[in-house]
């Protein structure tokens, strides 16, 4: 990542003046792409090796806790989860190279490309949720929030590590350690919810072989 896009760190540390959306639930209305449609729309918009090599890492952690929650009974659409985590860095390629947004350039692309406003909502705020933490309602949203927080390129970290990582890139150099640190402090009061709702310790899961260890 370049310093035209420094956009993995939040953009706003208290949360949004606006009305949190309602409830964002599947609609079988809406379609949803597989793996390799969504590879399509990487090769469309030139995604670099790398940047795709993440993007898969991203997604496994997101299904792995979507099928958790549909064993716990929470109404999560699976595809539709793993779909907005394979397309949530969809814009990064080009803001590397361009500048930008690409948590907001990538939720414009989303809905061009999927029509699918949920698929859209996890693009668009990837990096930060600036409405209440409430994993039941948004369960699409903040799965891919937290499963980019726990991949380090295409290592899965802790959300310490990750972090560590961001403060050593932006924190010092470009005088982002505040932003940064509201942006910890989301990701770790979101793994709590998660680890509760979902009844698992997601730092004592494999997810590779998707099972717990």
């Amino acid at each position: 990542m370049s310093e035209k896009d420094t956009s993995d760190i939040a953009t706003e540390q208290y949360g949004s003046p606006l009305t949190p959306p309602p409830a964002i639930v599947f609609d079988p209305v809406y379609p949803v792409p597989d793996d390799a449609q969504c590879a399509e729309y990487w090769a469309y918009h030139d995604m670099l090796d790398n940047v795709a090599d993440h993007s898969r890492m991203v997604a496994n952690i997101a299904t792995f806790m979507a099928q958790r929650a549909k064993e716990v009974g929470l109404p999560v659409d699976v595809p539709t989860v793993r779909a907005s985590a394979l397309l949530h860095d969809i814009a990064k390629t080009y803001c590397i190279l361009h500048g930008g947004n690409h948590s907001q350039l990538g939720g414009a692309w989303a809905m061009d490309l999927t029509r699918n406003p949920i698929i859209a909502s996890g693009v668009t705020h990837h990096v930060y949720w600036p409405f209440e933490l409430d994993v039941e309602k948004y369960f699409t949203p903040l799965a891919v929030i937290y499963a980019d927080k726990r991949v380090n390129h295409t290592d899965i970290v802790s959300i310490e590590e990750r972090f560590k990582d961001l403060i050593k890139r932006y924190g010092i150099p470009l005088n982002l350690m505040d932003r940064i640190k509201a942006t910890e402090d989301q990701a770790l009061s979101l793994e709590k919810q998660l680890c509760d709702t979902l009844k698992v310790d997601l730092n004592a899961c494999d997810f590779d072989s998707w099972r717990l260890v």
